[in-house]
């Protein structure tokens, strides 16, 4: 998979509260506000420190405790041949499709989950 992807794209967090996470990791930590955007009837955020970016959003219940970490996103140029690869592969994705998001970045994403070894969520990316 290593030859469809292009570096770590972001971590997935649920939040308790949007508001009150945006705040925390903004005001107390330092964190920039990379976008904010709509996904039906919620709000996720993408908050970047350096080379790290955390979206977070609303409308799950969020695990408040250790292994918070929802997923993990791998950056990809190319999420078709990165789909077929995971096939190819015989990993075990979780939708029967290319999903996307057309709210999310000018263009929106096009992606795909798979379960690693643990039943850890790993996305694959492309922002359009």
């Amino acid at each position: 998979m290593s030859s469809f992807t292009t570096d770590l794209q972001h971590s997935g967090m649920i939040a308790k509260n949007l508001d009150e996470t945006i705040d925390f990791y903004t005001n107390k930590l330092g964190f920039e506000i990379a976008g904010i955007f709509p996904n039906k009837e919620n709000r996720c955020a993408f908050l970047r420190y350096g080379h790290l970016t955390i979206e977070t959003w609303e409308g799950d219940e969020a695990p408040m405790t250790t292994g918070a970490i929802n997923h993990w996103a791998l950056d990809t140029p190319d999420i078709n041949a990165a789909y077929q690869n995971a096939k190819d592969l015989g990993l075990e994705i979780k939708e029967d499709s290319i999903q996307s998001i057309p709210t999310f970045w000018d263009k929106g994403i096009r992606y795909f989950n798979i379960y690693g070894p643990n039943r850890e969520t790993i996305e694959f990316c492309q922002i359009c």
